[in-house]
C-alpha cells in the first residue's frame, strides 16, 4: 500500500466520529452539499491518475446508499469532461437517502442512463467502485452474496483500474475485515478523515494508493482524534539524538535479555543481535537452555550469562522477556521474579502465553509501576483475552486497547498494519512493513529494537513507535533490494534497520544545519 498526502501525526477516526463530522457540517444554516464534493474530488483523482486523457470507457458501480450516490457524482462530472460512462445500478430509486435520489436525477438530466447488470464485455480504462461506504460493518449482519458478490468478484478478476470511493466495498471500515468479499482497489479516495479500515487487517491489501480528500468543511468542532497513523514522518521526528563525541558504552545503556530455553536459544540470538546493532552499550542474555553456548561466535560482542546473574548487574536500563522462553517451571519463575523488578519491562512470545494463563501474574503485572510493553501476535493477543484469533482481527483496534488497560502496558498488536497501543489509549496504526516479515524471528527483532531503543533513554512510547515503524520499513528497504518478499530473513532485518536508523538521524542532522 502506498500513501500519498499525508502530513506527520494524521489522525484516524472510527465511523461514528466521520458521522459526527457529516452531522455537524449537514447542521449548518448553509450546508454543504459533502456529496457533491466528495462526487467531484474522486472523479478529479480518477482523471488526473489514470485516465490521462478523454474520451476514455469507463464503468460504475453505484450502491443502494449513500456511496453509491458519490458514484453517480463521479459518473456525472467524467461523462460531461467527454468520456463514455455506464452505470450499474439496481436499487430503488425511491428508498435511496434524499441526497443520493438527487444525485441520480443530475445524472439523469444530463442524458446518463443506468443498466441493472454488468456488461459481459470489460473493455473498461477504468472502473468506479461506489457499492457500499464506511457503513457496511454497521447496516449489515451477513456478508456480501449475491449479485454484489458476483460484481465484485468480476471486478477483481477484470485487471481493469478499480478506483473506490471512500472505502473498497466489503471492507469493513473500523476493522478491516472482510464481509463476504471486498474489492481490490487501485486507488482509494478517502473522504473528510482517514479510517482504521484502511490500513489494518485486510485493508492494506485491498485499498492500493490511499488518497485523503478532507472535503474542506468548515465551521465545526470534531471530537479530537484518539489514533493517528504511524508513518515516516512522525517516526523521524522522534528519532534519538545523535551520539555527542565524548561518550562511552555506558552512556547507551545496559539491556538484559531473558529467554532461550532448549531449542529455542536463537530467539534470544536474534534478539540479541538486534539490540546491539541498534545502538545499546551493553546487551546481556541469559540462556534457560540445558545446555548453553558461552559464547555466540557469530556477535561475540554479546555478554552471556546465567539467569541468576542477570539480577546482580548494574546499572541496568531494561530488561526483555519471552523469546524463546519456554513454558517449564523454570520460565515460570524468572517471569515472576522479572515482573517483580523495578525495570521498564518488554516482554513477548512465551512471556505473554505464561501471563495469560496465570492470574497471579497477570495480576502482578497489572500493578507494576515501571512501564511494561507487551508484544503480541493475533493469537497471544488472543490468549491474553481469553477469546479467539477471528475476534481479535475483527477488532483490531478494540483488542489493542483492551489488553492495554486489562495489563495497564504499553502494546503493539503484530500483524498487517500493527496497532501500537499507548497507556492513556492513544493508538497509532503502523504504515510500513510487508510481507516479507512472514518468517521466524521477526517478532524476537522488533522485540530487541524496543529494548535498544528504551536502553539509549527513549521514553517507552517514543521507543515502540519508532522501533514499530523501523523495523517495517526496514522490511521495505528489503523488499526494494530483493525485488519481492519472497526469503526476507529476521537476520537481514536487523542490518537494514541499522542502516535506515543511521541514514535517518544523519539526514536530520544535515537538515537541521
Amino acid at each position: 500500500m502506498i500513501l500519498k498526502h499525508m502530513t506527520i501525526a494524521d489522525p484516524v477516526f472510527f465511523t461514528a466520529e466521520i458521522r459526527e463530522f457529516e452531522r455537524q457540517a449537514t447542521a449548518q444554516p448553509n450546508p454543504p452539499h459533502l456529496m457533491e464534493k466528495a462526487g467531484l474530488a474522486a472523479a478529479q483523482v480518477t482523471r488526473d491518475e489514470l485516465l490521462k486523457s478523454y474520451n476514455k470507457r469507463i464503468l460504475v458501480l453505484a450502491g443502494p446508499g449513500n456511496n453509491g450516490g458519490d458514484a453517480f457524482v463521479v459518473a456525472r462530472y467524467l461523462k460531461e469532461w467527454g468520456n463514455t460512462v455506464t452505470v450499474v445500478f439496481t436499487g430503488d430509486s425511491n428508498r435511496i437517502p434524499p441526497d443520493a435520489r438527487q444525485a441520480i436525477q443530475a445524472w439523469f438530466t444530463i442524458g446518463g442512463e443506468i443498466v441493472a447488470d454488468m456488461p459481459d464485455n470489460l473493455n473498461w480504462n477504468v472502473i468506479i467502485d461506489g457499492l457500499f461506504g464506511i457503513g457496511l460493518d454497521q447496516s449489515r449482519n451477513r456478508p456480501i452474496e449475491g449479485k454484489y458478490l458476483k460484481w465484485i468478484n468480476t471486478v477483481n478478476q477484470s485487471n481493469v483500474p478499480i478506483v473506490s470511493l471512500d472505502i473498497p466495498s466489503g471492507l469493513g471500515s473500523d476493522d478491516g475485515s472482510i464481509y463476504g468479499a471486498a474489492i481490490r482497489a487501485t486507488i482509494t479516495v478517502t473522504f473528510i478523515g482517514l479510517k482504521p479500515g484502511l490500513f489494518t487487517n485486510y485493508g492494506p491489501e485491498c485499498c492500493g494508493t490511499v488518497l485523503l480528500r478532507d472535503l474542506d468543511i468548515q465551521g465545526i468542532s470534531p471530537p479530537a482524534p484518539q489514533s493517528w497513523l504511524l508513518n515516516k514522518k512522525l517516526a523521524r521526528s522522534i528519532l534519538p539524538p545523535p551520539r555527542p563525541a565524548n561518550s562511552h558504552k555506558g552512556t547507551f545503556g545496559s539491556l538484559v535479555i531473558l529467554g532461550g530455553s532448549t531449542g529455542m536459544v536463537g530467539a534470544a540470538l536474534l534478539t540479541g543481535r538486534s539490540a546491539l546493532h541498534l545502538g545499546t552499550g551493553r546487551v546481556y542474555l541469559g540462556l534457560l537452555a540445558h545446555t548453553v553456548p558461552t559464547v555466540d561466535f557469530l556477535q561475540p560482542e554479546l555478554m552471556l550469562r546465567s539467569p541468576s546473574e542477570l539480577f546482580k548487574l548494574k546499572p541496568l536500563n531494561c530488561l526483555v522477556i519471552g523469546p524463546g522462553l519456554g513454558s517449564e517451571p523454570e520460565a515460570l519463575l524468572w517471569l515472576d521474579r522479572t515482573l517483580n523488578t523495578d525495570l521498564i519491562l518488554v516482554l513477548d512470545a512465551d512471556a505473554l502465553n505464561l501471563i495469560a494463563l496465570d492470574s497471579h501474574l497477570s495480576k502482578i503485572l497489572n500493578q507494576r509501576k515501571a512501564p511494561s510493553i507487551l508484544t503480541p501476535h493475533p493469537a497471544e493477543a488472543a490468549r491474553l483475552l481469553k477469546t479467539d484469533v477471528t475476534t481479535i482481527q475483527n477488532d483490531r483496534m478494540g483488542a489493542a486497547y483492551k489488553i492495554s488497560q486489562q495489563f495497564n502496558c504499553y502494546v503493539v498488536l503484530k500483524g498487517a498494519g500493527s496497532i501500537c497501543c499507548l497507556s492513556d489509549g492513544k493508538r497509532y496504526l503502523n504504515t510500513s512493513g510487508n510481507p516479507g516479515l512472514s518468517t521466524a524471528g521477526t517478532g524476537d527483532v522488533l522485540t530487541g529494537m524496543i529494548g535498544a531503543l528504551i536502553a539509549q533513554g527513549l521514553n517507552p512510547d517514543r521507543a515502540l513507535l519508532l522501533a514499530v515503524y523501523l523495523h517495517g520499513a526496514a522490511a521495505d528497504h528489503l523488499l526494494r533490494q530483493n525485488h519481492g518478499p519472497l526469503g526476507m530473513t529476521a537476520s537481514e532485518i536487523i542490518v537494514a534497520a541499522r542502516l535506515l536508523l543511521n541514514e535517518w538521524i544523519y539526514q536530520k542532522i544535515n537538515s537541521s544545519d
